[in-house]
C-alpha cells in the first residue's frame, strides 16, 4: 500500500489515502429498456464513443505517488484537502471509501469525483511544475469545492453538476499551469469555469471574460451575482442582456431605494432606459412591464396600459392579446403574467362550485376562444376542479363555432399546445377537441405532439412528461397505436441524424427509448415494472424501506388554515378516533397519533391554525423532528397547489410515499423527485378531497400496521371495489387519483435520471 506522507515535524507524519486506499465501486448495469429499435440501436451513443477507452487508459497511467516530499510549509493546505475527502466519506455517518447514496448509480459518480479523483488531482497539484504560491491556491481553492460538497443540505445533489465542476477545476488548473487560461476559459465560457476562477492566477482578464460571456448568454442568472461586479465597466453590457430577458429583475434594482439603482440607471441602453421611465412614471409598473416593447417602440403609452390595468378583464384580453401577437419582450414572463391573471378566474368559479352555472361561470362569461384557452392553461396550475375545467371548456368550444381546434391552436402559436392535449386527455375532452378537425389536421397536431422532445437542455423535461401523462389517460386504441409509431419513428430520427448536437441527441435517445418503453408496457403493471427494473419498485413500497432505525413508521401530514384545511382536519381526526390510534391533542401546533396495536406507526400533523400561524405551526414541528432526528419516510399533503411549497420544502431522501392533495404536473413531480428521487408519488387531477383522501390513507395504513409491502395495484382494486358502491360524485373524484404504478410522468422523469447518470458512471 502506498502512502503520502505529510510532515508536521521531522518526527511527527500523517497518511493520506491515495487511489489504491479507495476502492473503485463495482460497475452497476445500464438501466434495461424495451426499446423498439435493433440491438445495435438500444446501445445509443454509448456504445460507439471510442474516448472512453482512451480516457480510461489515460486515468490508468495517472501517477498516484509524490515524487517529493510536501514540504512543512504547504503541508497545512494540502492536509485540508484531505480532511475534506475524509468528512465527505464520513457524510453519510460511516468512513468506508463510498459516498452513500439511496440510488447506487449516484453513489457510484459521487464516490469516483469525490473518494478516487480528489486524491488524485491533490498528487497532480504537488506534482505539478506550479510554483509554491500557486500550490497553495490550488489546494485552498479544491478544500472549497470538496467542502461545498460536503456542507450541501437541501436535498437530492445534482451529480453531474459536481462531477463536471471538478472535471473543470482539474482542466482549468492545468490550463493555468500550462500559461493557457484565455484559451481555455474562451472554449468553455460555462458556469463551471466562472465557478473555478479562483484557480486562475491573476485571473482578472479571465474573470472579466466569463463575467461578459456568461452575463450576455444567460443573464438571468449572472444578474444575479450583480453586486460582484457592479462596479466594473462589463456590468453595462450585462444589465442591458438583462432587461431583455429579466426585465422585472432591471425594475426592482431600478427603484430608487435599492442599492443598484445607480448601476441601472447609469446604463445608456434604451431599453434599460425605458424600465426606469416605467418605474418612474406609472402607477402600477409591474402591470406595465409586459408591455414593455410596446413602450419601447413607442406604439403604446405607459398612461394607456396604466388605463387598460385598472379593469381585470380588460388587461387579461389585452395580456392575451400581446401574446398572441409574438411581440411580448420575454415568452415565459408573458406566460407567467397572463397564467396570474387566469387564476384568479378560475379559483372563483372554483369557489362557486356548489352554485348554479349561471352563477358560478358568471365571471367567465364574454371572452373569446383565445382567452378561454389561456384560462384553461392557468387552471393547469393544478387548481382547476373537474367541473371548473369542463365549464370553462364547453364554452370555449361553443365561441369557436366553425373554428376547427388546430385553427385555434394556430391563433395561439401552439403556446404550451402539448399541456393543454394532456389536460384534454386527462379530462376526457381530447376526443371532442380532435372532432373538431380534419384528419390531416389531426394526423400534423399529433405527430407535433410527439416531435422535438429532444430540444431544451436536460433537465427540460415539461414537453416529455406531458407527453407521459396524457398517454396514461388515453383509452383510444388507434390514437395510441399511432403514438406508439410516432415514438419509435422519433426514436430512430435521433439515433441516426448525426447533425443534431450531441447534447441534444443523446436526451432525445433516452427520452423516446424511455417513452417507447413506458407506452408498450404501460396497460400491464407487472410488465411496465419489468421493463423499467432498475428504478426502484413502482407496484409496492417495500415495508422496511418506510422503517426507521427506532423501527417506526413516520408519518408527517401537513393542513392549512383556510376552511378547507379545517374541514379536511377535523375529517383526518375523525378517521383516527378508534382503538387501533391514540391521538395526543397536548401540544398546541401539532398533533401526534401512535398506533396502539400492529407495527408501530407515528403519524405528526400540524394543526390548520389561522394564516400565518399554520405556517408557524410546520415550522415548529420541523424543528422538533429535526431535533430529535424523526425523519419521516411518508408525507401528505392536504391543500390547494399554492400551499405545495410549505409541504415539500424539507422533503428528504428518506421518504418513499408522498401524496398530493392537488394535481401532479410536471413542476411539483420534479420537485418532488428532487428532493426525494424515489418517492411514489400519489396525486390527483383536481384539488384533493377528505372524502377521497381518508380513505386512501386508511388503505395505506393497514398493510404498513401489519408490516407488510404497501401494494399499490392490490390498494387501488379495494379502493375502486368501495368507492363503486358510492355516490356517482365521489365516484367521480375518485377516478381523477392516481397511484404511483399508473402515473407515467413521474415514472418517466425517475428512469430519464437514472439513464442520464448511468450515462455519467
Amino acid at each position: 500500500m502506498i502512502f503520502l506522507h505529510f510532515k508536521r515535524s521531522l518526527s511527527n507524519t500523517e497518511n493520506i489515502h491515495t487511489i489504491h486506499d479507495m476502492p473503485y465501486i463495482k460497475s452497476l448495469s445500464a438501466l434495461g429498456l424495451c426499446l423498439l429499435v435493433s440491438t445495435t440501436a438500444q446501445q445509443a451513443f454509448a456504445g460507439d464513443k471510442k474516448d472512453d477507452k482512451k480516457k480510461k487508459t489515460e486515468k490508468a497511467q495517472v501517477v498516484d505517488t509524490l515524487i517529493t516530499p510536501i514540504p512543512n510549509n504547504r503541508w497545512m493546505f494540502a492536509n485540508n484537502v484531505t480532511k475534506a475527502i475524509r468528512a465527505i466519506d464520513a457524510k453519510d455517518g460511516s468512513v468506508d471509501k463510498v459516498v452513500f447514496m439511496e440510488d447506487p448509480i449516484k453513489s457510484k459518480v459521487l464516490t469516483q469525483t469525490f473518494l478516487v479523483d480528489a486524491p488524485l488531482l491533490l498528487i497532480k497539484i504537488e506534482n505539478s511544475k506550479a510554483t509554491h504560491a500557486n500550490k497553495i491556491r490550488y489546494e485552498r481553492a479544491l478544500a472549497d469545492r470538496l467542502n461545498s460538497f460536503r456542507n450541501y443540505t437541501a436535498g437530492d445533489p445534482d451529480v453531474i453538476y459536481y462531477k463536471k465542476l471538478m472535471k473543470n477545476f482539474e482542466d482549468l488548473m492545468q490550463a493555468d499551469i500550462d500559461g493557457r487560461v484565455m484559451e481555455f476559459v474562451r472554449q468553455q465560457p460555462n458556469i463551471y469555469s466562472l465557478e473555478n476562477i479562483d484557480v486562475v492566477e491573476n485571473g482578472v482578464e479571465a474573470k472579466a471574460y466569463l463575467f461578459e460571456k456568461i452575463g450576455v448568454e444567460n443573464p438571468e442568472m449572472m444578474i444575479k451575482k450583480l453586486g460582484e461586479f457592479a462596479k466594473e465597466s462589463y456590468a453595462d453590457p450585462i444589465v442591458a442582456a438583462a432587461a431583455k430577458v429579466v426585465p422585472s429583475t432591471i425594475m426592482s434594482y431600478a427603484a430608487p431605494t435599492s442599492k443598484y439603482t445607480n448601476v441601472i440607471r447609469r446604463n445608456p441602453d434604451k431599453l434599460v432606459q425605458t424600465i426606469v421611465k416605467i418605474v418612474d412614471q406609472s402607477k402600477k409598473p409591474f402591470k406595465v412591464l409586459p408591455f414593455l416593447n410596446q413602450i419601447n417602440d413607442g406604439s403604446k403609452t405607459i398612461a394607456q396600459i396604466d388605463e387598460t390595468a385598472r379593469n381585470d378583464d380588460a388587461y387579461f384580453k389585452s395580456l392575451v392579446e400581446l401574446k398572441i401577437s409574438g411581440k411580448a419582450w420575454s415568452e415565459v414572463a408573458i406566460d407567467d403574467e397572463i397564467s396570474y391573471r387566469a387564476l384568479k378566474y378560475v379559483r372563483t368559479v372554483n369557489e362557486l362550485h356548489e352554485k348554479a352555472d349561471a352563477v358560478r361561470f358568471k365571471s367567465v362569461e364574454g371572452f373569446d376562444p383565445n382567452e378561454y384557452y389561456f384560462m384553461l392553461l392557468g387552471g393547469q396550475t393544478n387548481e382547476i376542479y373537474t367541473s371548473s375545467y369542463l365549464g370553462i371548456f364547453k364554452r370555449m368550444i361553443s365561441k369557436m363555432g366553425t373554428t376547427s381546434g388546430y385553427e385555434l391552436l394556430e391563433k395561439v402559436r401552439m403556446s404550451h399546445f402539448r399541456t393543454f392535449i394532456r389536460m384534454a386527455a386527462g379530462y376526457n375532452t381530447l376526443g371532442q377537441f380532435l372532432a373538431t378537425m380534419t384528419e390531416p389536421q389531426k394526423t400534423t397536431l399529433m405527430r407535433s405532439f410527439v416531435a422535438n422532445l429532444e430540444h431544451g437542455g436536460r433537465r427540460d423535461l415539461a414537453d416529455a412528461v406531458d407527453v407521459a401523462d396524457a398517454f396514461g389517460s388515453l383509452t383510444n386504441e388507434e390514437l395510441m397505436t399511432f403514438l406508439k409509431s410516432e415514438v419509435k419513428s422519433n426514436y430512430e430520427r435521433v439515433y441516426s441524424d448525426k447533425s443534431i448536437p450531441d447534447d441534444n441527441r443523446e436526451k432525445g435517445v433516452i427520452v423516446y427509448g424511455l417513452l417507447g418503453t413506458i407506452f408498450n408496457n404501460s396497460a400491464d403493471a407487472n410488465q411496465l415494472q419489468q421493463s423499467v427494473s432498475e428504478i426502484p419498485p413502482i407496484n409496492y413500497v417495500d415495508y422496511n424501506s418506510l422503517v426507521d432505525k427506532d423501527g417506526k413508521v413516520i408519518q408527517q401530514v401537513f393542513f392549512y388554515g383556510d376552511e378547507d384545511g379545517k374541514i379536511s382536519y377535523q375529517s383526518f381526526l375523525t378517521s383516527f378516533r378508534s382503538k387501533t390510534w391514540k391521538i395526543d391533542e397536548s401540544n398546541p401546533q401539532w398533533v401526534t397519533i401512535s398506533s396502539l396495536v400492529g407495527k408501530p406507526t407515528v403519524i405528526y400533523a400540524n394543526r390548520p391554525l389561522p394564516e400565518p400561524k399554520d405556517e408557524e405551526a410546520q415550522n415548529k414541528l420541523f424543528e422538533y423532528l429535526d431535533a430529535n432526528e424523526i425523519r419521516p419516510t411518508v408525507v401528505i399533503h392536504r391543500g390547494h397547489s399554492y400551499h405545495l411549497d410549505g409541504s415539500l420544502k424539507n422533503l428528504t431522501p428518506n421518504v418513499k410515499i408522498v401524496m398530493l392533495g392537488s394535481c401532479g404536473g410536471f413542476h411539483n413531480l420534479a420537485s418532488v423527485l428532487d428532493k426525494s428521487p424515489d418517492a411514489n408519488i400519489i396525486s390527483t387531477k383536481q384539488v384533493g378531497s377528505y372524502k377521497i383522501n381518508e380513505p386512501i390513507i386508511r388503505e395505506m395504513n393497514e398493510p404498513i400496521l401489519k408490516g407488510e409491502n404497501v401494494d399499490w395495484v392490490a390498494m387501488w382494486k379495494n379502493l375502486n371495489t368501495n368507492f363503486a358502491t358510492k355516490p356517482a360524485g365521489d365516484r367521480d373524484l375518485f377516478s381523477d387519483y392516481i397511484p404511483p404504478n399508473k402515473n407515467l410522468g413521474a415514472i418517466f422523469i425517475k428512469a430519464y435520471r437514472k439513464m442520464e447518470l448511468s450515462k455519467e458512471s
